[in-house]
């Protein structure tokens, strides 16, 4: 059901692992925002440059051209008076002020939709992912087909050499298929990641 707020602007989450459509979606959204001739404004991190320079693209071809900025705060300075709508995608890059900035922005009275991993290769919060699904307005968290099982899919498997990759790997290596798989929960592997503590409570 599309979400309309009369008296300003909102956010729009999409998120879950790889493989999973948010870039398609966030392509989607923004082509029926344009049918409807609202002024849009795409956006992305400069570290993100698989489908080129200055293009987002999802995993089945969909292209659409991108404004590329190195930081959060930049997205306001880019931004044009006419603009009523905001897309950003791989907000999983951006700096932790991403946040502040959608906020902004949708305090504003725009429409912001933002696209993004919310789990790392290692199956932990990413960027500033986690702190957007709580402020955001709607959240729709996609999942893929786990590579392994055919299970539905919410974590990124990063293989190295096609072994799992070790939890004490870098975090951010930008790749595609070649070294990334979606994965359910059962099937997603991280070799010497620490085991969680128990939050069951003591006993006398």
């Amino acid at each position: 059901m599309p979400y309309h707020q009369p008296k300003g602007g909102w956010i729009e989450l999409i998120c879950g692992g790889m493989f999973a459509g948010k870039s398609e979606e966030l392509l989607r959204r923004i082509r029926r925002a344009e049918i409807a001739r609202q002024p849009v404004q795409v956006f992305k991190p400069a570290i993100d440059d698989r489908y080129g320079v200055d293009v987002i693209a999802s995993h089945n071809g969909m292209r659409r051209e991108a404004l590329i900025v190195r930081g959060a705060r930049e997205i306001l300075e880019c931004l044009h008076p006419e603009t009523r709508v905001v897309a950003i995608d791989e907000a999983q890059f951006f700096d932790p002020a991403l946040a502040d900035v959608c906020n902004e922005l949708a305090d504003r009275g725009l429409r912001v939709i933002v696209a993004g991993l919310d789990l790392d290769f290692r199956g932990e919060p990413f960027g500033p992912i986690p702190l957007l699904m709580a402020q955001a307005e709607i959240v729709d968290k996609l999942h893929a087909i786990c590579q392994v099982c055919g299970a539905p899919a919410c974590r990124t498997q990063r293989l190295v050499n096609g072994q799992p990759a070790s939890y004490d790997d870098p975090v951010v290596l930008i790749g595609a298929s070649e070294v990334y798989e979606a994965r359910c929960r059962d099937c997603h592997e991280v070799p010497a990641k620490p085991k969680r503590q128990s939050s069951k409570p003591k006993t006398r």
